[in-house]
């Protein structure tokens, strides 16, 4: 089963779309808060599909459907009626859903798409920003007007929804989203609220009280069914659901003639694999380090578990490796001055809480062991041997291995727990904080200490004072405060969070780093619970909003070499979500299951970085924020008004004034000066007033707008640095599974074939010597190459051709190119037409005698993927009305003496006006007076050239030295350049 629509929206260019489509900010959620990157590019999958959907396909179901077809879907998902209870229901809707043979096709069930989403990945944030471009592709009449609703199961997530959308509002982001209870639908309806403009309205409810039953809560979906006219979002909404359900069902025959969106981070129906437009599942989540890595122990902690007959030894051995792996990640937490990483966590979740003998009570009493040292110190070594034999190889989603520094591990004494872990420096009795009016915690302290070092929150915590806590010394606080909801902030004292399933929903932290599940079980249940619970500890901040491990934000230059160096052998344990189980297996399943969930196989081990360049230094530039501003640049877009609202949103500026803006906006004085030349003489040049734009009559809000339309910093070079993690996306050439053997089988021979190579060169020079005959040497070089071609083809079918090559200058070895764009079972590889010339025709001309490449002492190159290599130009984008990142096909390294080359290359043949963009933008950051740079004593030149299939006499004059049509004049561009 593949991810068939995520394949389509990736085959799809963003900026082929119209402007009306991308003319979006998918970067601003709140004044505090940005979307990531792949928060980004999942909104950016949802509009190409939506986009195809509605103005290729017409909202024509059928044909959307052959166009997946077209797109290799071979399989079927028509939903089966036999012995369903679901019949009767589509039978009631005959006029919309066919029924043949039981069965309904599944074309009618085609206008969805599905989000695959880690939990803690901020889906919440992609839900409300969806929302946002479907309330402005509504304005625009891009897409129809319909109806918007919100399903989730619970309502404590429903609450933290209307959070979200409260502080989205509050940020003056363009439009205003207004929730109602879909129980007021038919109110709201009768009032006319209902307006598309500035103001959206959206609908929300509990998933799991949509029946076909009216009752209190549960309602009737037929009672809101609008004729199928809904854009229904549902955030994990398939939890509770068993078996055939009919739940499901409703959601999608209220929204048959809109549209569903299916966020969730654990799918079990085929059908949102199939139409998964965006997946960034746990696995993925922490391969592009927004997450820390997960090592799951390889030993049980099953002495904690209450069933078995286990010794006081071998209970205190368990918890002391706990705390020493603790007390070792907290070490290395205070090595790191500053401002770095977050305070460590012990997070212990548990199945049973009230029973006689529950796992907490267990867990607890252990704890209070050792905290009174009533335990023989001399297990401490046994656990520090075997917490050591224990974490050893690799991290569960990577092939690193890892990093434990053995020396300060066995260096740790009982006094380092206690001051790590008790916040004690003796140890001491336990004290019990009840804190007045809340039932669901209790903090945990040692009387030999001022601080606390505990928190239990569990769902009532009146029983367990009465029947766990008898002998124990409770103590009211003098205040009401929850500890619990300030547990995330690093001057927060609790060391170890113990609790039931109950609190995990809708908690994220970075703090965590030690998870224990005790007696959690493998069920279906478990197993989601698991996956989410840890979805909800990986989460990493090394800096203060910087949400990517550290090696991550080096390579994007949020910190500088020296930084880095300092603290880089201090955080792997802190990166690390170190997880143990009463039954390790169990989890392992859980991780597994993940695996298998994947519907690609990753074959980073078939590719390696070619020998040659380990001791070359390939450098790459690096951008920082520019002084200058988007308002500054040429051609800017223009901001579209409604001619009313500009006379009244210019009225309330001058009415503000100057340094009230300033303040209540935030904004820059270069941006507010702009604005207020746009507002008098020079109006044009900044504003396209419109008698059809909507009049939205809301001056404040638009004031708003306008000031986050220019607000944008432009890019400049930095420096340059070392190429490292930027060019990764060899590591992620995914191929399906079935396919997998045979490449595997291909590259491996490839690879024996490539000393093929070096035997060419060799029997020219025997030929030129006179060694061998001209016969001779051109039947064995037909022989080797017969046998090479031969050996490098991977062949599934007519249409699906794979070769393998051996190029020795390339970056990474070996380099597989497809014979056809439309190869969609292999991703990240090399497989556009344009490119997969451009490497053949540069094959060729390295044959040539004399090519231009001899002259270096020595030149690489190296394919760069657009969706996951960070090397990149920064160009201004009108569409968009923002700084984009151009990355073109190739980069290539040229190095002579001390005179070094960096050349980017595109062979798209990009149409010219969008080629003069990235052109403009590549002259403003590297067009310096002299054309060139210092760097570690290197004088290094850059370069772009674009590789163009149409005639360069079509380019504008003065654009015409940054195109080539053939290898023949590259070399004189690249001197003229």
């Amino acid at each position: 089963m593949k991810l068939y629509l995520q394949n389509i929206a990736e085959s799809i260019n963003w900026d082929s779309l119209p402007t009306e489509w991308i003319n979006f900010d998918l970067v601003k959620f709140s004044q505090n808060k940005r979307l990531f990157d792949y928060q980004q590019n999942a909104l950016k999958n949802s509009i190409k599909v939506l986009y195809k959907y509605y103005i290729d396909f017409k909202s024509n179901k059928q044909e959307f459907y052959n166009f997946y077809q077209n797109n290799g879907l071979n399989e079927s998902f028509d939903l089966n009626l036999t012995n369903s209870k679901n019949k009767k229901i589509f039978e009631d809707f005959s006029n919309d859903y066919q029924i043949n043979n039981n069965k309904i096709s599944f074309y009618h069930f085609i206008n969805r798409m599905s989000f695959w989403m880690a939990t803690g990945s901020g889906k919440t944030l992609v839900i409300v920003k969806l929302i946002e471009l479907l309330a402005n592709l509504i304005k625009d009449n891009q897409i129809p007007k319909k109806d918007i609703l919100f399903l989730s199961y619970r309502e404590d997530l429903l609450e933290q929804f209307k959070k979200h959308i409260d502080e989205f509002n509050s940020a003056n982001n363009g439009i205003s989203i207004e929730l109602y209870n879909l129980k007021s639908y038919e109110y709201v309806k009768r009032e006319n609220r209902l307006k598309f403009g500035n103001e959206i309205n959206v609908f929300y409810y509990r998933s799991d009280l949509i029946s076909d039953e009216q009752k209190d809560k549960i309602i009737d979906f037929r009672n809101y069914d609008n004729f199928g006219n809904w854009y229904i979002l549902l955030d994990e909404a398939h939890k509770g659901d068993k078996g055939d359900s009919k739940r499901q069902q409703f959601y999608s025959i209220l929204s048959r003639n809109g549209f569903l969106f299916n966020f969730s981070a654990t799918f079990t129906d085929a059908i949102d694999f199939v139409t998964c437009v965006f997946n960034f599942n746990l696995e993925k989540f922490i391969q592009d380090g927004y997450g820390k890595q997960i090592y799951i122990s390889k030993s049980d902690i099953s002495e904690l578990n209450k069933k078995e007959d286990f010794t006081v030894k071998k209970k205190q051995i368990i918890i002391l490796k706990i705390l020493l792996l603790y007390t070792y990640i907290f070490k290395q937490k205070r090595e790191i001055k500053g401002k770095y990483y977050h305070k460590p966590l012990i997070l212990t979740l548990v199945n049973s809480v009230n029973t006689e003998d529950s796992d907490l009570f267990l867990f607890f009493n252990e704890i209070v062991n050792i905290a009174n040292g009533t335990w023989d110190e001399g297990v401490l070594g046994e656990a520090k041997n075997e917490i050591l034999k224990e974490i050893q190889g690799k991290y569960e989603f990577s092939n690193d291995n890892i990093q434990i520094n053995e020396n300060i591990i066995k260096d740790i004494t009982y006094k380092d727990i206690l001051e790590n872990v008790f916040n004690s420096d003796k140890p001491g009795k336990i004290e019990v904080l009840k804190i007045p009016g809340n039932r669901q915690e209790i903090v945990l302290k040692l009387k030999t200490s001022e601080k606390p070092f505990g928190l239990i929150k569990i769902g009532d915590i009146s029983e367990w004072i009465k029947n766990k806590l008898s002998g124990y010394e409770i103590v009211e606080k003098f205040d009401n405060k929850s500890v619990f909801d300030r547990i995330n902030h690093n001057d927060s004292d609790i060391t170890i969070l113990m609790g039931s399933r109950a609190f995990y929903e809708g908690w994220d932290s970075n703090r965590p780093n030690i998870v224990l599940y005790i007696n959690i079980g493998k069920g279906t249940d478990a197993r989601k619970f698991v996956l989410q619970s840890m979805g909800r500890g990986v989460r990493i901040e090394p800096l203060p909003n910087k949400r990517k491990r550290l090696l991550f934000l080096y390579n994007n230059g949020d910190i500088t070499d020296e930084e880095f160096n300092q603290i880089k052998n201090n955080i792997p344990a802190l990166e690390t979500l170190f997880v143990f189980g009463t039954k390790a297996e169990n989890l392992r399943e859980v991780i597994e299951t993940i695996k298998e969930e994947k519907q690609e196989e990753l074959i980073s081990d078939l590719f390696e970085i070619n020998p040659e360049v380990k001791d070359k230094l390939l450098l790459i530039p690096v951008y920082k924020d520019s002084d200058k501003i988007i308002v500054e640049e040429k051609d800017v877009l223009k901001f579209q008004i409604n001619k009313n609202d500009f006379e009244l949103v210019k009225k309330y500026f001058n009415y503000l004034g100057e340094r009230v803006c300033l303040v209540k906006y935030d904004c820059d004085l270069r941006v507010l000066n702009k604005i207020k030349e746009g507002f008098n003489s020079k109006c044009n040049d900044y504003f396209i007033l419109s008698n059809e734009e909507n009049e939205i009559k809301k001056p404040e809000f638009l004031l708003g707008r306008i000031f986050n339309h220019f607000i944008n910093k432009v890019k400049e070079f930095k420096t340059f640095k070392k190429l490292e993690e930027e060019i990764i996306h060899f590591k992620r050439i995914s191929i399906t599974v079935e396919r997998l053997n045979s490449l595997r089988e291909k590259i491996e021979k490839v690879k024996k074939y490539k000393d093929k190579g070096y035997i060419t060169e060799s029997l020219k020079e025997d030929f030129k010597r006179g060694k061998i005959t001209l016969d001779d040497y051109t039947k064995q070089i037909e022989n080797i190459s017969t046998t090479m071609l031969k050996e490098s083809e991977v062949i599934y079918n007519k249409n699906e051709k794979l070769k393998i090559k051996y190029l020795a200058n390339h970056y990474y070895l070996p380099v597989a190119l497809a014979e056809s764009e439309k190869v969609d079972f292999i991703h990240h590889i090399i497989k556009h037409k344009s490119e997969v010339d451009f490497i053949n025709q540069l094959e060729n001309y390295l044959e040539k005698e004399n090519n231009f490449f001899k002259q270096f002492d020595w030149w690489y190159f190296s394919k760069i993927d657009e969706t996951l290599d960070e090397v990149y130009i920064p160009y201004y984008q009108p569409k968009t009305n923002k700084i984009e990142k151009f990355k073109p096909d190739f980069i290539f390294w040229l190095k002579k003496d001390n005179n070094y080359t960096i050349l980017f290359i595109d062979p798209k043949g990009t149409e010219h006006t969008d080629g003069y963009r990235k052109i403009d933008g590549y002259r403003v950051v590297f067009d310096n007076k002299d054309k060139s740079f210092s760097y570690d004593g290197l004088t290094i030149k850059m370069k772009m050239l674009f590789k163009t299939q149409y005639p360069i006499s079509k380019v504008l004059e003065s654009y015409k030295n940054y195109w080539f049509e053939s290898f023949d004049e590259f070399k004189n561009k690249i001197v003229e350049n």
